[in-house]
C-alpha cells in the first residue's frame, strides 16, 4: 500500500520560508513523477511543481517560479519543495503527489494516481 506523508506545513509571515517534505514509502513503475500541488480555501486544486524521478528535470507553476525550489533524495524517498518570499496567496493545503507523469502533477485531477493527505501552509 502506497502512502505519501507530508511535514513541514505550519504558518509563516508574509516574506518568510518553509520547507515541506514529502516521504514516500515505496517507489512504483506509476512514479516517473514526483511533485506537489496545492488547494487554497474554496479554490480548485493547483499544481506548485514537479521532478521528474529520472532526471531530475523540473517544472513550476509560473506562480512560484523562483521563489520554489523542488528537489528530490532517492536514497531516502523523499521529495521537498522549498518555497521562500511567501506572501498570502501561497495559504493552501499543499499536497504531495506522484504520477507516471508530471502532467497529472501540474495539472492535478481525478487522474493524479498517488497523494497525500495534505499539509497546511498558512502565510500571513
Amino acid at each position: 500500500h502506497v502512502q505519501l506523508v507530508e511535514s513541514g506545513g505550519g504558518s509563516v509571515q508574509a516574506g518568510g520560508s518553509l520547507r515541506l517534505s514529502c516521504v514516500v514509502s515505496e517507489y512504483t513503475h506509476h512514479m516517473n513523477c514526483l511533485g506537489w500541488f496545492r488547494q487554497a480555501p474554496g479554490k480548485d486544486l493547483v499544481g506548485v511543481a514537479a521532478i521528474s524521478k529520472g532526471d531530475g528535470r523540473t517544472y513550476y507553476a509560473g506562480s512560484v517560479r523562483g521563489r520554489f525550489t523542488i528537489s528530490q533524495d532517492n536514497a531516502a524517498n523523499t521529495v521537498y519543495l522549498e518555497m521562500s518570499s511567501l506572501g498570502p496567496a501561497d495559504t493552501a493545503i499543499y499536497y504531495c503527489a506522484a504520477d507516471q507523469f508530471c502532467s497529472n502533477i501540474l495539472n492535478p485531477g481525478p487522474a493524479t494516481r498517488y497523494r497525500g493527505q495534505g499539509t497546511q501552509v498558512t502565510v500571513s
